[in-house]
């Protein structure tokens, strides 16, 4: 069984599939600053009302796993985590990411995401044509 969220005017189950990548693909990221990176996520994802189910990354991207509620404005969230997650990383690593960036960058412009589901699209497209149509 999907477990579901509730608000005022909505039952929902949204998952999503995030990844950013550095700039330039550039190998930043080691245990300390991931480790970091991690803590700064979930205090952010706390902030907008999301919910973080996974989350890892490489040297040079990371993914996360997560839920949202039909009011966030996704594109806002990820501007608002990419800048947020870039200012502080930027702050507190400047010795190790100043290696790699002489500009305050640290996130490509561009990001992944999908949407993810507990069922398949097929088993929702048949639910949909089995449904009955009105007789009247």
């Amino acid at each position: 069984m999907i477990d579901l969220n509730k608000n005022r005017h909505s039952v929902y189950k949204l998952q999503f599939h995030l990844v950013l990548v550095t700039k330039y693909r550039k190998k930043v990221f080691n245990q300390e600053i991931m480790k970091r990176l991690k803590g700064i996520s979930y205090d952010l994802f706390d902030k907008w009302n999301l919910q973080i189910n996974e989350i890892n990354g490489e040297d040079n991207h990371i993914h996360i796993l997560f839920e949202s509620n039909p009011q966030t404005q996704l594109s806002k969230f990820i501007s608002n985590y990419k800048t947020v997650s870039s200012r502080l990383l930027r702050k507190e690593f400047s010795h190790e990411l100043s290696k790699y960036y002489y500009k305050p960058f640290l996130w490509e412009p561009s990001y992944f995401i999908s949407s993810t589901g507990g069922t398949t699209l097929d088993i929702i497209k048949k639910y949909i044509e089995n449904q009955n149509e009105p007789t009247k």
